[in-house]
């Protein structure tokens, strides 16, 4: 099963969220659908960024990177933030 470490950016406030989901298109509307405790009260959301990942340990990995230092300066250089 593929899985995808992916950030979306909140339409709102502009803060971004870092996660993982075998289902992109699912867990997109779940946020926009303030179904997720954390991400709750900042809708609408839309997805800045994916890596596809060839399963759930590799995208885990991606997605402590992303919200380490190194992995915060990497997003805001490629997203241009």
């Amino acid at each position: 099963m593929k899985y995808y470490v992916y950030v979306i950016q909140s339409e709102k406030d502009g803060s971004l969220y870092k996660g993982l989901t075998n289902n992109l298109e699912r867990r997109l509307k779940q946020h926009n659908q303030n179904k997720s405790q954390s991400t709750k009260g900042k809708s609408p959301y839309r997805l800045v960024y994916f890596e596809e990942c060839l399963d759930r340990i590799e995208a885990r990995i991606k997605e402590k990177y992303f919200k380490s230092g190194v992995g915060r300066e990497f997003l805001k250089r490629t997203l241009k933030i």
